[in-house]
């Protein structure tokens, strides 16, 4: 359980704020029918409460909500957003020794630097730099905070993309989203808190390990929904079968597996197994609304580029997408790439052309739907892969693995757009300047949630912690 923090109750108002509410949701505990009334009480400081309740976070957020377009595979940042004329006038020859040392992937940080191929230009008010890869995107400029100088561990991808998930390079901590359903609950007790939805049926470098709970109760973990026509099989019930007759199924279930769950408590797995059945139950009423993109306009659908078979997947999961945090999930994290296709050790123009198509225009008409809807002041967009590439060739043709100094951006959720945080060296191998690494890139999330990631600890034998392994700091320099 969480470790409960009553010392930072320290103004009137912060009383005054968690016990008014604390009462409201006594009240709502009952209504739900949930029979452990703390859960209820549980936030972000306090003691965990149960997963189907909204719990308290340690300040106002602006964001609510979170949509992670996870670029698997790692996508080249000096190709994308981060320009390097210098990469252009020293191509062909060798990393200047002045750059040290490099440890790359593929052992070969003796290849010739490989110049970018790309028309840069200053996009909207803000005048960022975004390559022609990227074109829908660049129309959205004003609204992004593009992050220059991230930096992870992992320098291949089974470590790059567990770390960008869970903080750790090695597998069995909880996810990001994990902690934000653990920290904050859900809205909406009929939909899942934390949703994954990848482009592919490729599974995701390391598997569901990526969105699951670790030493945490299982019921933190992420739910996949499939990509296409029909994210959730098997949602309707079977013909015949009265809502009645099933509820009285789902109870008798419910009492045999309690009663063999009551003296083994320490395996979460059956718990989690429980309200996964509960929660079914309740999705049959509202899931089906919630992903049926038909009762979308026209016009809507192609903002998202659903209308052309090149963007119509990745267009389809970003509109999903959207409908899922209007409902009030939680977490919502998009895989583009699954498989690790951004992975461009050769043939990276071929490589990058065709997966740039395929999800910038959807990603861009998702910032401006969210926008046009008034939803992106509290929806926080991120997007961005593992790590970056190289600014050295490999097989002549493509770029290696570089977690020392990469590009991600954010958008909405309290974020102040149309800025640059951090940069990287003269030929974008390093990040030099307001370093953001995984830890610090996950406190801010957090940050941005209303969540002191300090302070959002799960003891596991004895031990507290944390989404940041105790490194992280929240860079409020995006922030609004």
């Amino acid at each position: 359980m969480m470790i409960p923090h009553y010392e930072t109750l320290t103004s009137r108002r912060d009383i005054l704020r968690r016990g008014g509410a604390g009462f409201g949701a006594l009240a709502l505990s009952a209504l739900l029918g949930e029979s452990e009334l703390q859960g209820a009480l549980g936030d972000a400081a306090g003691v965990a409460g149960v997963p189907a309740t909204e719990k308290l976070a340690h300040r106002a957020g602006r964001a609510k909500s979170v949509i992670f377009v996870f670029i698997e595979g790692g996508p080249s940042h000096v190709d994308l957003f981060d320009p390097k004329p210098l990469m252009r006038e020293l191509a062909g020859q060798p990393l200047p020794d002045s750059f040290g040392s490099v440890i790359t992937a593929m052992g070969e940080s003796r290849a010739p630097l490989l110049a970018d191929k790309r028309v840069w230009a200053q996009h909207g008010e803000s005048g960022l730099w975004v390559s022609d890869w990227l074109p829908h995107t660049a129309k959205m400029a004003d609204e992004l905070c593009v992050i220059r100088s991230c930096v992870s561990d992992g320098i291949n991808h089974s470590g790059g993309v567990c770390q960008m998930n869970t903080g750790s390079i090695f597998g069995g901590r909880p996810s990001l989203g994990a902690w934000v359903n653990y920290g904050l609950g859900t809205v909406n007790g009929n939909l899942p808190a934390y949703v994954v939805i990848k482009d592919t049926e490729t599974q995701v470098v390391n598997g569901v390990r990526n969105w699951g709970s670790g030493f945490m109760p299982a019921v933190y973990q992420g739910v996949e929904l499939e990509g296409g026509a029909q994210p959730i099989a098997n949602l309707a019930p079977p013909s015949g079968m009265s809502v009645a007759r099933q509820q009285g199924k789902l109870a008798f279930l419910n009492g045999l597996n309690r009663s063999y769950n009551a003296p083994r408590v320490d395996n979460s797995d059956l718990d989690a197994r429980i309200r996964a059945y509960e929660l079914a139950f309740k999705m049959q009423a509202e899931a089906p609304e919630a992903v049926d993109l038909g009762q979308e306009t026209e016009a809507t659908k192609k903002l998202y580029g659903i209308d052309n078979p090149k963007t119509e997947v990745m267009g389809r999961n970003c509109l999903l997408a959207r409908r899922l945090v209007e409902r009030g999930v939680r977490f919502v994290q998009l895989y583009h790439g699954a498989g690790s296709k951004w992975d461009a050790h050769a043939k990276i123009e071929e490589n990058h052309t065709k997966l740039c198509a395929e999800q910038d225009l959807p990603v861009a008409g998702l910032l401006r739907d969210l926008k046009a809807r008034g939803l992106l002041d509290e929806t926080l967009v991120v997007w961005g892969g593992e790590f970056g590439r190289t600014p050295m060739s490999e097989k002549g043709d493509g770029r290696d693995h570089n977690p020392t100094g990469f590009t991600m951006w954010m958008a909405g959720g309290g974020v102040r757009g149309g800025q640059v945080v951090g940069s990287t060296d003269d030929l974008g191998l390093r990040a030099v300047e307001d370093k953001m690494h995984v830890h610090d890139l996950h406190a801010t999330i957090l940050h941005l949630m209303g969540i002191d990631h300090t302070r959002l600890v799960y003891k596991y034998k004895g031990r507290p912690e944390r989404i940041d392994m105790n490194e992280g700091h929240p860079h409020t320099k995006l922030t609004v």
